[in-house]
């Protein structure tokens, strides 16, 4: 009987931890998301952006079936041999990206931007199917544009969050696709030595930690339920949400940022890259960019344009001038 009691403890003390770990779990998963108090620099900046000129969405569909949005810019001159595909930021959509897609189109580029799935027209706001789908969907953009375009070559540019995608997606499956990736005050992780911290900037994102604790725990055990709970909340207006995404899941939030390993994406990158800052950006450190890249070859260039901050990069004339000037190279 002894070994049996012997199992049978084993097994109790066994149900107790993990009975004890769920209570843990549970209680970390239920902590309430705040959403932080209107960052106005960003409000500010995003009404700046002119929106004359913006094209109607079109469509394309992604391999699950899903019909997503973007805006087609003809390149001058009627060019169809290059193509830029611009990528917003954090909470954004393709209509904050309208005066940088005209001025790309301008230097004779036809020019896609995306509301990346969990934007504006495409998908479920907020909130995608797995980590990895956005990645899909940019790769099933390229294959549709491919069938229209057969010799084209593809250009791609990113800003804020998105620019950390665009390294993620420049430096995987697509590396052979383009020729040249820009990135526009790319955040690079929270540990990135280009990123302020949250008692250095200005507070654009708040993220659940107790809930990043539990997911991380549930990751180490396999477990991948709960990924659509919402993970993080950015510093919006007030009744802005018909326009913009204030909060992600922590699905999208995984997927659409930099690669955990931003050095080895560097190294990896087939294509000239070209990283463009504000000398005065407020959620960034513009200075700290060499930093991220240094030792990397080829060298990554980098420019900072004086005086801008992080949301003068979509309108202001200095920074319009730059991404021209990027686009305009061989």
């Amino acid at each position: 009987m002894a070994p049996l009691k012997w199992i049978f403890r084993t097994v109790r003390g066994a149900l107790a931890v993990i009975g004890l770990l769920a209570l843990i779990v549970g209680a970390l998963l239920a902590y309430p998301l705040v959403q932080p108090p209107e960052l106005k620099s960003v409000r500010e900046g995003a009404v700046a952006v002119d929106q004359s000129g913006m094209p109607d969405t079109s469509r394309f569909q992604a391999r699950d079936g899903t019909s997503l949005a973007y805006r087609l810019y003809p390149g001058a001159g009627g060019v169809t041999t290059k193509i830029a595909i611009i990528i917003h930021g954090s909470a954004g959509h393709s209509k904050s990206m309208n005066q940088i897609a005209k001025r790309v189109a301008a230097t004779g580029f036809t020019v896609v931007s995306l509301d990346m799935r969990g934007h504006g027209e495409s998908g479920t706001r907020g909130d995608i199917a797995y980590i990895g789908q956005l990645d899909q969907d940019l790769e099933d953009l390229v294959a549709e544009l491919r069938q229209q375009y057969p010799k084209v070559r593809f250009s791609l540019l990113g800003f804020s969050a998105g620019g950390g995608f665009a390294l993620r997606v420049a430096a995987g499956k697509l590396d052979a696709d383009l020729d040249r990736v820009v990135l526009l005050s790319p955040y690079l992780g929270y540990d990135a030595p280009s990123s302020r911290s949250a008692g250095s900037s200005a507070l654009w994102a708040n993220p659940d930690i107790p809930r990043f604790i539990a997911f991380g725990i549930l990751n180490r055990l396999g477990i991948r339920c709960c990924e659509a709970l919402p993970a993080i909340a950015f510093a919006v207006a007030p009744g802005s949400e018909r326009y913009v995404t204030p909060q992600y899941s922590y699905r999208l939030l995984v997927n659409f940022a930099a690669p955990p390993d931003r050095a080895a994406a560097f190294r990896q990158l087939k294509m000239p890259a070209t990283i463009i800052v504000g000398g005065a950006d407020e959620l960034m450190f513009p200075d700290k960019y060499a930093d991220v890249v240094a030792g990397v070859q080829p060298l990554i260039e980098i420019k900072i344009l004086p005086g801008l901050g992080h949301m003068d990069m979509l309108h202001m004339p200095a920074a319009m001038d730059a991404i021209a000037a990027e686009f305009a190279k061989n």
